[in-house]
């Protein structure tokens, strides 16, 4: 056992020493033989040579490892591995190689890592730049259609300035919603929590969206009745975004004569569940892992035909995970969607 602990660097001075000091105490018995003086004190030339021979061979070897080594170390240095550099250096080749491919599988994760954020920013670009370039160039059509001599025209001035309007409001949602999500990013926007209701709270949403789901005959409601009050403990102004967005993409995305169900479980102890569900469209399986990335088209035309910022579903994520909570979505094409949060619930 204690063999194999040895170093491979011993193991081999061990070897070359043995075979220099045979090798020599052989040639030197066939001098001594040949000039008839040899004697029995022969015996202790082998005792001798053989340790000198190994410091000798030991200290060469591991000077010459050690320099190559640290080489690497050194190299490897100028390219930021902080886990070799926190290490020892090793004259060890097992060692040295197993540090090499750890550090090497590293480096290769990091880079496929920039690739994918890399695609990932250039996409992002370009969805901003089509978010903000329709708007802009709708504004812009309607303002030189209007200089150009519709100003004149009393009743197509106020039919161009309110669709110019909607076009700025879409700018200003589009702003607004980027400078939330940033906000949340950095952690430089503050929740204001609180204690309240969350049964009232739904109730709330589904009264303002009442006229927009009754218009494709869409009809909100819980899974049961609820006679209890259930208190959870959140930013409620936030929750209440969180849940506007959740229905408002069931009403555009559900079909006609649907449903659109809110359901308030108990999880565990202190944690509740909400969910939203619908039997609209449904998504496919290959888009929700993507689902809450800023300005990812489920529709890959990349139409907005529904309308919205096109940053609802990022900007609910990052507020559950403000709040230390979870999001959870199921869907399945052509049957509907759940979208699920978890909230802190108070006794």
């Amino acid at each position: 056992m204690q063999k194999k602990n040895l170093k491979k660097t011993y193991k081999f001075a061990l070897r070359t020493s043995l075979y220099v000091t045979m090798f020599t105490t052989l040639l030197v018995s066939v001098f001594l033989y040949y000039y008839h003086t040899f004697n029995w004190q022969l015996i202790l030339f082998p005792l001798l040579c053989f340790p000198l021979c190994f410091a000798i061979v030991q200290y060469r070897v591991e000077r010459f490892i050690y320099r190559r080594v640290k080489k690497i170390y050194d190299d490897l240095t100028l390219l930021e591995s902080t886990s070799l550099r926190q290490q020892p250096i090793t004259t060890d080749m097992g060692t040295l190689t197993r540090e090499i491919d750890k550090y090497a599988k590293n480096k290769k994760i990091e880079i496929e890592t920039l690739k994918i954020r890399e695609e990932y920013r250039k996409e992002f670009i370009g969805n901003v730049s089509h978010e903000l370039k329709t708007p802009l160039f709708t504004v812009q059509g309607y303002i030189l259609t209007l200089l150009d001599g519709a100003m004149d025209d009393e009743k197509l001035r106020k039919k161009y300035l309110n669709r110019a309007n909607k076009g700025v409001e879409r700018l200003i949602y589009i702003i607004r919603d980027l400078d939330m999500i940033t906000k949340l990013e950095v952690g430089d926007l503050s929740l204001n929590k609180e204690e309240f209701d969350i049964v009232e709270l739904v109730k709330g949403v589904f009264d303002l969206f009442e006229m927009k789901a009754a218009k494709k005959h869409i009809t909100l409601t819980f899974d049961i009745d609820y006679l209890e009050p259930i208190m959870v403990y959140a930013d409620k102004e936030r929750i209440q975004q969180v849940l506007t967005n959740l229905i408002v993409n069931s009403i555009k995305y559900g079909r006609e004569k649907g449903t659109t169900e809110v359901s308030i479980e108990n999880l565990i102890k202190n944690k509740t569940i909400i969910r939203v569900t619908d039997n609209g469209e449904g998504i496919d399986k290959s888009n929700l892992q993507r689902l809450f990335e800023r300005f990812y088209r489920v529709d890959k035309s990349g139409s907005r035909k529904e309308g919205g910022s096109g940053l609802g579903l990022s900007i609910v994520k990052h507020i559950i995970e403000a709040h230390e909570e979870k999001i959870y979505v199921e869907s399945e094409l052509g049957v509907g969607s759940e979208f699920s949060f978890t909230l802190e619930k108070t006794k």
